[in-house]
């Protein structure tokens, strides 16, 4: 089975196989000035591409929306060789550039989302009351007021509250993030705080 991202101009198809998990068929570097080691970034690839998908999926709704942020953001690490010089984080700035991105997406398609959202609600007036089709419609409503609430809170938030559902430690979020260790407990409870009233706010219709 092989899946195409679509991408920007430096970026190749990448597949997928199914017995020995991701290959790597392009992201080559033009040139050792425009571009870090391609083996190094093979290896970066084959660690964070399947991880990075699930995130930014929580975020965009969508897995091919979520391939091609990721595949935005190898593209971007490819440009930026200084970041493989020795003890430079570079899994904290893809997953970092990867939220942005697909924070950014999830922006700009708000409103689309909330016409869709409104156009099924109305369509589903007419139809039967069966409990399937409400609980359906139930969990889309749900998730659709998930990522409302992402894309309204400030990044760092958002990108605390996606890391730390995703099994990340404080460590590793501190890491990631660039912050304090000692902070990240208290940055988690204001994230939290500011998730739910943006939560709540979207529940009540408000735009």
């Amino acid at each position: 089975m092989s899946v195409t991202i679509r991408a920007r101009a430096l970026l190749y198809p990448l597949k997928m196989d199914a017995t020995d998990g991701i290959e790597l068929a392009g992201l080559r570097a033009q040139s050792p000035s425009e571009a870090g080691s391609p083996e190094r970034l093979e290896d970066v690839f084959r660690a964070e591409y399947p991880r990075l998908v699930g995130l930014t999926m929580r975020v965009t709704g969508d897995r091919g929306q979520a391939e091609e942020v990721v595949s935005e953001a190898f593209y971007r690490l490819s440009r930026r060789p200084e970041l493989f010089r020795p003890r430079n984080n570079i899994s904290g700035w893809l997953y970092r550039t990867a939220m942005n991105l697909g924070l950014n997406a999830l922006k700009m398609e708000m409103c689309r989302k909330r016409r869709e959202n409104a156009a099924a609600l109305e369509a589903s007036r007419g139809e039967s009351d069966g409990t399937d089709a409400l609980d359906e419609l139930i969990g889309r409503e749900k998730q659709l007021r998930v990522r409302r609430a992402l894309g309204s809170i400030r990044s760092r938030s958002a990108q605390l509250l996606l890391l730390h559902h995703a099994g990340f430690s404080y460590r590793e979020l501190a890491e990631t993030l660039n912050l304090n260790p000692a902070s990240v407990g208290q940055l988690l409870l204001r994230a939290t705080a500011e998730f739910k009233k943006e939560f709540m706010k979207h529940g009540e219709g408000r735009q």
